[in-house]
C-alpha cells in the first residue's frame, strides 16, 4: 500500500505540471528501485526514473543533510536531456535568467502574471536562507506547519529555469517523512493537491504578492493534508481488492491481459473513463483488433470481465462481485 502511495505521489506531482506520466511505468520504476518484482512491467524513460529518484531520496534519506548540491540533483533528474519540452534550460543549477522569472498563465498575448520572483543575481543568496532556515530555525515548528512554510518560501524564490513545484513538493515530503520519522506513508499530498489545483494556486499567489500574512496558506495546506488523509482510504481500499484479486486470479493470463486488469482495478467500478472497448483495449496493450477480441472473449469465459451493449456500444468491465 505504501508503494501504491508512492506511484501516486509520483503521477500526480507531475501531473501538476502538466506531464503525464504513464502509471505502469512509474510502478516499474518504484518496484525496481526497491527490490520488488516488475515482471510484466514495462521499461520505464529516463524523466519516469527521475522523479521516482527524487521522491525516494528525499523521503528514504529524509535524515540526511539538506544542500545545495542535493536539491539541484533533484532538479536535474526531472530533465535527464536538458531540455523542458523542446527549450533547454539549466539543469543541475540555479538559473541565470536575464529576464524576470515569471509565473503566468493565459494564451500568448493575454497572460496573467500570477507572481515575479527574485532576479536570477539573488537567487544564491536566497537559497543559502533558505537551508540555513531549513536546518536550524524551522526545526522547532510543528512537522506540517513547517512543510507548509517550507514550500511557500522554496516557490517563492523559484531557483530553477523549470521543476521548481516538483522540487518544492518533494521538500514537503521530506519535512513530513522527518516529522514523522519514517520514509512513506499511507497518503498523497499531491494527489490531493492535484484535485484542488486551482485553489493550490490561488492560496500561493495570494500569500506571495500580498502583505506577508501566510495564514490564508496555512489554513489551506494544513486543510489539504487533511482532506489527503480522508481521500487515503479510497487508496487502501483499491491496493486491498487488487492484492485479494491477484491472489485470487486464475493462471495463465497474458501480459496484456494483466495491464488491463491492473487498470481496471486501480479505477474502481465505472472509474475507466467511457468503458473498455476493444478499440481502448487495443490502444493500451498495442494488440490488433483480432487479439483484443480473443483476449477479451478469454477474460469473459473466466468470469473476470462483464459486458454490457450491443454491437458498437459493447463495453466491458470487471466483474466486482469476484474481485471482493
Amino acid at each position: 500500500m505504501e508503494v501504491e502511495t508512492l506511484v501516486e505521489e509520483a503521477v500526480t506531482t507531475s501531473a501538476i505540471e502538466g506531464e503525464q506520466l504513464p502509471r505502469d511505468a512509474v510502478r516499474s520504476s518504484v518496484a525496481r528501485r526497491l527490490g520488488l518484482d516488475y515482471a510484466g512491467l514495462p521499461t520505464p524513460q529516463r524523466n519516469v526514473d527521475g522523479v521516482v529518484e527524487m521522491l525516494l531520496d528525499a523521503t528514504a534519506r529524509y535524515s540526511q543533510p539538506l544542500t545545495a548540491e542535493r536539491i539541484k540533483g533533484w532538479q536535474a533528474a526531472l530533465f535527464p536531456t536538458g531540455y523542458s519540452g523542446i527549450y533547454s534550460i539549466v539543469v543541475g543549477d540555479w538559473r541565470n535568467d536575464l529576464e524576470p522569472m515569471q509565473v503566468v498563465s493565459g494564451p500568448i498575448g493575454n497572460e496573467h502574471v500570477h507572481y515575479e520572483a527574485p532576479p536570477a543575481s539573488r537567487v544564491p543568496a536566497e537559497m543559502d536562507r533558505f537551508l540555513a532556515w531549513w536546518s536550524s530555525e524551522s526545526t522547532s515548528l510543528a512537522g506540517m506547519v513547517r512543510a507548509a512554510v517550507a514550500h511557500l518560501r522554496f516557490e517563492t524564490i523559484h531557483p530553477f529555469d523549470d521543476g521548481n513545484g516538483r522540487v518544492g513538493r518533494a521538500l514537503v515530503e521530506m519535512a513530513l517523512a522527518q516529522a514523522e520519522e519514517r520514509p512513506r506513508r499511507f497518503y498523497s499530498l499531491s494527489s490531493q493537491i492535484h484535485a484542488e489545483q486551482a485553489g493550490y494556486y490561488d492560496a500561493i499567489e495570494a500569500a506571495q504578492t500580498g502583505d506577508g500574512d501566510i495564514t490564508g496558506w496555512m489554513a489551506w495546506f494544513l486543510g489539504c493534508v487533511a482532506r489527503a488523509i480522508r481521500r487515503s482510504d479510497q487508496i487502501v481500499k483499491t491496493a486491498v481488492e487488487k492484492a485479494r484479486f491477484w491472489r485470487r486470479a486464475p493462471q495463465g493470463l497474458n501480459e496484456r491481459q494483466t495491464k488491463v486488469i491492473n487498470r481496471l482495478l486501480d479505477g474502481g467500478p465505472g472509474g475507466f473513463e467511457g468503458g473498455l472497448t476493444n478499440r481502448t483495449y487495443c490502444g493500451m496493450t498495442k494488440a490488433s483488433k483480432p487479439t483484443a477480441t480473443r483476449d477479451l472473449a478469454d477474460l469473459l469465459a473466466r468470469n473476470i470481465l462483464i459486458r454490457a451493449g450491443r454491437g458498437r456500444g459493447v463495453r466491458y468491465d470487471l466483474n466486482w462481485d469476484r474481485v471482493r
